[in-house]
């Protein structure tokens, strides 16, 4: 079974990101995730990482549409 709940590293990874750009994404809200343990470890769930990708596509797409898609690499 696979887990319902992903750490920063494995949406870093998912994502092809840093770890810090993970880290932004859930501190703007961009990508919900809960805090768990006495830690505070930050967990994602894979059905939120999924509507996130989703979103980056549709939103990729309306910028194409529009004309208004920054080349940058």
């Amino acid at each position: 079974m696979a887990s319902r709940f992903l750490t920063l590293a494995d949406v870093k990874e998912a994502l092809n990101v840093s770890a810090a750009q993970a880290y932004a994404l859930v501190r703007s809200g961009d990508l919900p995730a809960i805090q768990v343990g006495g830690r505070g470890q930050w967990r994602v769930e894979a059905t939120a990482l999924e509507d996130y990708i989703q979103r980056m596509y549709a939103q990729t797409r309306a910028r194409i549409d529009a004309g208004t898609l920054d080349e940058r690499e």
